[in-house]
């Protein structure tokens, strides 16, 4: 991240940008006669910040965020609502990695920590897995954790989709109650704990056709009556703002921050 300086830095806009200490920070300066301090050397804030004035330019290394995923709309949806945040998502693919992971869990969250422990572990990178899907009341909460894979590994989206409405074809809508379920891992040595774990739900119903071109997955079926929309009908910041996912960002929105 560059950050240009046009008045004496104040504290409040130090902090603003996530440095930890206000003793001692790890940062790089390009002074006003173009001499570059490096990066990755201590500095005292109470030597420098007397000389910050117009021109001065900060220079703060970028942390990347690795989403263990190599589903493009999803590495997509997180760099989309992470855009304000100093770290650099990747997806899998991006990395080049492409170590399988077994879903073994019977909850989204076992799968969630299954990848995201795993996947730190190859990579050495801060790490984001999630494990969402959708469960949809009167099939017992099928999909379930099975979203992504229902029906066998021979079929896509839209052939999942056509599965869970050819199932579905004869209730009435009273009766086609579902909701989508996410679970964010994040894992990592600065991690308090090594691991921490979130929850969002989006509550909607299944509709008798597809509608919608945006989103992945299910999204062209999940109909939401506060907005008479499926969420695939919804742009990406609407979407952010309700979604399972977001919600679940959210919640770790504050481990995140300290991260940095």
């Amino acid at each position: 991240m560059v950050f240009v300086c046009y008045k004496k830095i104040t504290d409040n806009k130090i902090r603003r940008y996530n440095v930890k200490s206000l003793e001692s920070v790890t940062l790089g300066i390009c002074a006003r006669n173009g001499q570059i301090i490096p990066n990755n050397l201590p500095f005292s804030l109470a030597l420098i910040t007397r000389h910050l004035t117009i021109g001065v330019r900060f220079v703060f290394m970028t942390k990347k965020l690795l989403v263990a995923t190599r589903n493009s709309g999803k590495v997509r949806e997180f760099s989309r609502m992470l855009s304000g945040m100093p770290f650099e998502v990747v997806g899998l693919s991006d990395l080049g990695i492409d170590t399988e992971v077994e879903e073994t869990g019977a909850t989204f969250e076992e799968n969630a920590v299954i990848k995201a422990r795993t996947y730190a572990e190859v990579s050495g990178e801060l790490t984001l897995a999630d494990d969402s899907g959708l469960v949809v009341d009167a099939l017992d909460g099928e999909p379930g954790v099975l979203s992504a894979r229902y029906g066998g590994g021979d079929l896509n989206d839209e052939d999942r989709v056509q599965l869970v409405l050819e199932k579905m074809k004869h209730l009435p809508g009273w009766k086609r109650t579902a909701r989508f379920v996410a679970v964010l891992a994040l894992v990592g040595d600065e991690v308090p704990g090594g691991i921490v774990t979130s929850e969002g739900v989006l509550e909607g119903a299944i509709i008798h056709q597809p509608l919608g071109e945006n989103g992945f997955g299910y999204d062209p079926v999940f109909w939401l009556a506060s907005y008479a929309k499926t969420t695939a009908q919804l742009t990406g910041p609407e979407k952010d703002m309700i979604s399972h996912r977001g919600a679940a960002l959210r919640g770790l929105v504050g481990t995140l921050e300290s991260l940095n």
